[in-house]
């Protein structure tokens, strides 16, 4: 079995800028770039499979569920559509889901009966964030390493990544 060491690693440089020798400047170039976001997105990936796999859900549920959190005001399931990138089908067996497991619910709030917002039921959330409690300690903990200067520009840089990123559509679609 290879080492950390032996691993594609064929400069003898350290493999990350978590491994360089004190005092040696960090590396900003975009390899170093996409190895850590590349590691960040696994293991925030681990989590999700984890909190799915616990209730009985898809990763793309968990997706599902982070778009209703997240969203400013009340997802429609076309909205949700969109965000996802999936199929109305697609959408309609994740929602299925998601309502069986107790997680969301489906409303129809407005004037217009036929539309159908998406609601986060608070019991799941309480669950969700018992799960993800751990991330969300790791972030504070190491936010406090860092000046808020410092925490403006990381956020600036994710906000624009995600921005730029939500546009990007993979060859054919």
């Amino acid at each position: 079995m290879a080492t950390r060491d032996d691993r594609d690693n064929r400069t003898g440089e350290p493999d990350s800028d978590t491994d360089r020798e004190p005092g040696r400047p960090v590396t900003t170039d975009l390899q170093a770039f996409a190895v850590q976001l590349r590691r960040m997105n696994g293991e925030i990936n681990r989590l999700v499979h984890g909190f799915a796999g616990e209730h009985g859900l898809h990763a793309t549920d968990v997706q599902a569920l982070a778009a209703i959190l997240d969203a400013s005001e009340p997802l429609t399931p076309g909205r949700l559509r969109e965000h996802l990138g999936l199929t109305s089908g697609a959408v309609t067996a994740c929602l299925d889901r998601l309502e069986r497991a107790g997680h969301i619910r489906r409303v129809r709030e407005s004037p217009d009966r036929r539309v159908v917002h998406l609601h986060y039921v608070p019991d799941a959330r309480s669950a969700a964030r018992a799960h993800f409690r751990p991330l969300a300690e790791v972030t504070a903990t190491v936010r406090s390493g860092f000046s808020e200067e410092e925490l403006s520009v990381v956020l600036r840089f994710l906000t624009v990544m995600n921005e730029q990123l939500s546009g990007v559509r993979p060859p054919g679609r």
